[in-house]
């Protein structure tokens, strides 16, 4: 018998993954109910077996339930795996089989999707030469040339909602063949977001995903199966190299960094890509099963509270602590600036998914100081029933603001009884934020988001079409609240597209003249549509992609958008850290006071009109110390109708900011240029809005 090899070393517990020294690489993998473990080298990402199979011995290699293993001489790039055995016993919720190939939970590079097969991971064998392998990252050899998160408040903050590798997918977009659907390709369109003026993308789940996890013949699009939190998703890069998806990110943060636009994260963290009972053994269910999901009474089964097959088990303390690596490795090592939480509410479940009062993950995250200067955004439900908008936990939270959704959308379309609703969300959801210290910012306002229609969808559309989906359109969300505008989907009629183009103008206004952070979704500035799709996760072709021959077509809408972010940046009336005082002003009483504040209006000054029969609603927005002064006028009634205006100081008139009745460029006009109102009263068309500001008269 040979001799055995000096180069391992038992290595130690902490940290978990794998880790750089200089004389070698350390590997730790927490496996409690694991009873063997086996470390695989493979020379290559495509080699259809490991070149060294490492057996570790639980009396060297292993500590309390951490195995470990030190190899003296790897170095960063090796590609490694691992198999775990133990007992296969899904009735008491053990799923171990090494004759599957692992994943490292802690994963920050992943090779080997040339050959993965997601059906190999589920049908009994050995899947090795179809499996998904780890690569050992040493995450201090990048240079990132001085970049500092830029910590842009709320307040200032204009979000746009964005998938990476549709942006610059479609062969309109002007990238290099090599470069549409990466990061690298996303840099190139870094000024056209800065000319919109937004100040944070929001990117769909950029983490290692399953694109096999779809319907056959479709790819998981969107993202929403990752099954490696710490790599960034390797389709997403240009790059060749096996470390080449990690720099190019870290390229195009510190490029975004470099152009003051934030980069957040949509994570998910409530379920994988390993699905239900029948689903693939990539990582989590092969290494410690009952520790990472939640089941069900029978333990064979997956508690299901994603909608997707299966739950994180969130509040288990290795799953905690695992979350909690992730979120400081993407903040100190890769430079994010926030997350946008998906389905956070399932976050607040228990070991057995029950709502938690005070979820110790959540508890962590809000605390953690690694992550105290950076955004954390809560989609504050999950699939299971949990509703938590405007009862999530802490103070750190903002949230994705449902209702402002849902009731604008109606309001807009002319449907009843929502006048109420309207001046609530305009003032940032006080009736859903009670909390007396609550920031209205902490609010994420939104129209449209990639859930759903587009905006110009919303307006062409009274149905989704999903057929394409394969599933008979039974997926999607069936209340959509929106209106076609008298014809149902593609259409030449004059009347009809110009109703669109007002309607599409109407909600923008909405959402930026509201208090609270406003998300654009990517494409609705220049009318992007889905064809009426409002699903389309499995679509990854130009139903989804970002058309570039739009920005040509539709300079006014991209015009009007870009001039009201400009408004709401430039104005301290919408970077009020505080929720707007409501004043009851008579006309005889002059406004007073010097805290931002609101006054309610009808077509008579003082008066609105909260009856359920109400479709529409006048304010007046002011802010003393900066002396500005707005006079907004939201009208979705199908006749015009004329409003008062409020009287100004001497020296001051109301300018015309925005009409959305008005064909471009009088539908929007910046201060310098504003036409002056006269008279006492201003005319509003049907289902129209407009903006007034009061400006020194000039001659």
């Amino acid at each position: 018998m040979g001799k055995p090899r000096r180069d391992v070393e038992p290595g130690r517990s902490f940290p978990l993954g794998a880790t750089v020294y200089p004389d070698g690489v350390n590997f730790s993998l927490y496996s409690k109910s694991g009873e063997a473990v086996e470390l695989l080298l493979f020379d290559a990402a495509d080699d259809p077996k490991p070149s060294r199979v490492i057996a570790l011995d639980p009396k060297i290699n292993r500590t309390f339930y951490y195995w470990h293993v030190f190899v003296v001489g790897l170095q960063a790039g090796q590609v490694y795996a691992y198999r775990v055995y133990g007992p296969f016993a899904p009735e008491k919720g053990q799923r171990f089989d090494g004759q599957k190939v692992l994943l490292d939970p802690y994963a920050k590079v992943v090779v080997g999707w040339e050959h993965y097969s997601r059906e190999a991971a589920i049908l009994p064998g050995d899947n090795c030469p179809q499996a998904l392998r780890s690569v050992v990252f040493d995450p201090n050899t990048y240079d990132w040339e001085g970049d500092i998160p830029l910590c842009i408040p709320y307040a200032k903050s204009v979000i746009y909602e964005m998938h990476v590798a549709g942006f610059t997918r479609n062969p309109n977009s002007g990238v290099a063949e090599a470069k549409r659907g990466t990061y690298a390709g996303l840099m190139e369109k870094i000024p056209y977001l800065q000319q919109l003026g937004i100040t944070a993308v929001e990117l769909m789940p950029i983490h290692e995903f399953d694109e096999q996890d779809a319907r056959p013949g479709l790819q998981n699009y969107w993202g929403y199966s990752t099954l490696a939190f710490f790599a960034p998703h390797r389709a997403y890069s240009a790059a060749k190299d096996p470390l080449g998806p990690v720099n190019e990110f870290r390229d195009m943060v510190k490029a975004f960094h470099q152009a003051g636009i934030e980069v957040i994260l949509d994570v998910v963290f409530n379920h994988t890509a390993e699905g239900n009972h029948e689903g693939p053994t990539l990582c989590f269910k092969g290494i410690e099963n009952r520790a990472y999901y939640i089941l069900e009474k029978n333990p064979a089964l997956y508690s299901n509270y994603s909608g997707c097959g299966n739950t994180v088990k969130a509040n288990h303390e290795v799953v905690t602590r695992l979350i909690l690596d992730c979120l400081r490795y993407w903040v100190d090592v890769m430079h994010v600036d926030g997350f946008r939480f998906d389905l956070a509410s399932s976050l607040s479940r228990g070991k057995t998914g029950h709502p938690m009062e005070d979820p110790p993950l959540l508890w962590s995250i809000e605390s953690d100081p690694v992550l105290a200067g950076i955004k954390l955004i809560a989609e504050a439900w999950d699939a299971g029933g949990l509703y938590q908008v405007g009862s999530f936990i802490g103070d750190r939270f903002a949230e994705w603001n449902g209702p402002f959704r849902d009731d604008i959308r109606r309001f807009v379309k002319g449907d009843p009884g929502l006048v109420d609703e309207l001046a609530s969300r305009i003032l940032g959801s006080p009736d859903i934020y009670t909390e007396p210290n609550w920031e209205p910012n902490f609010s994420i306002n939104f129209i449209t988001c990639h859930d759903g229609f587009t905006l110009h969808d919303l307006v062409s559309y009274n149905q989704k079409y999903n057929e394409d989906n394969g599933e008979q359109s039974r997926d999607g969300a069936n209340d959509n609240y929106s209106w076609n505008c008298g014809a149902e989907g593609k259409t030449t009629d004059p009347v009809v597209l110009a109703l669109r183009q007002q309607q599409m103008k109407n909600l923008l206004t909405v959402l930026l003249m509201s208090q609270g952070t406003p998300m654009l979704l990517m494409g609705d500035e220049v009318q992007r549509s889905q064809q009426g799709n409002n699903n389309a996760y499995c679509q990854n072709n130009e139903i989804s992609w970002f058309d570039w021959s739009l920005v040509a077509q539709h300079t006014d809408q991209r015009r009007f958008v870009t001039g009201l972010i400009q408004l709401v940046q430039s104005l301290q009336l919408f970077q009020h850290e505080a929720m707007l005082d409501v004043l009851d002003v008579s006309p005889t009483k002059p406004f007073s006071g010097q805290q931002p504040y609101v006054v309610w209006h009808g077509v008579k000054l003082n008066q609105p009109d909260w009856s359920y029969h109400s479709h529409s609603l006048a304010f007046s927005l002011h802010h003393p110390d900066a002396q500005e002064q707005l006079y907004i006028v939201f009208n979705a009634f199908w006749q015009a109708l004329p409003f008062e205006l409020p009287s100004l100081k001497r020296g001051l008139a109301w300018h015309r900011l925005i009409d959305t009745s008005l064909p471009a460029p009088d539908d929007f006009q910046p201060q310098a240029s504003a036409v002056r109102v006269k008279g006492s009263t201003y005319l509003v068309r049907d289902r129209a809005s407009i903006v007034l500001m009061a400006l020194p008269t000039r001659k």
